[in-house]
């Protein structure tokens, strides 16, 4: 499978656990919304953002296409960067941080690698 396919299927999927049962995908995430109640608000809000960005990408073709490969890669350095800086801060468990910036880098080099893709349809 191409690698913005692959990537664009996962948004979508991620995106929709995180809007269907919020509490679960801030657990897997190893945030607590026990200890503070806006984490669903935020996973949802991350959810939606996931499914745009993976739908879009789904939908376009041609430049549009690359184009929004690259904002996915911004938006996945965004992600990484802010998991690195919550284990930095303590606003996350060191664990839940190194874990969001691995998950956030690996999307950043599946999008990377998908612009690479030599096949015009591909990107």
């Amino acid at each position: 499978m191409n690698p913005v396919t692959g990537l664009s299927l996962g948004r979508i999927a991620i995106g929709a656990a995180s809007l269907y049962d919020p509490t679960m995908a801030a657990k897997q995430l190893m945030l607590d919304p026990a200890t503070n109640p806006q984490v669903p608000y935020l996973t949802r809000l991350f959810g939606t953002r996931e499914i745009a960005i993976g739908v879009a990408t789904l939908l376009a073709s041609g430049p549009a296409r690359r184009n929004l490969v690259l904002l996915g890669v911004l938006v996945d350095a965004a992600d990484a960067a802010t998991g690195y800086l919550a284990t930095k801060d303590g606003s996350a468990p060191v664990k839940a941080g190194q874990a969001m910036t691995a998950v956030a880098s690996g999307a950043v080099v599946a999008g990377l690698l998908g612009l690479r893709t030599r096949k015009p349809a591909a990107v």
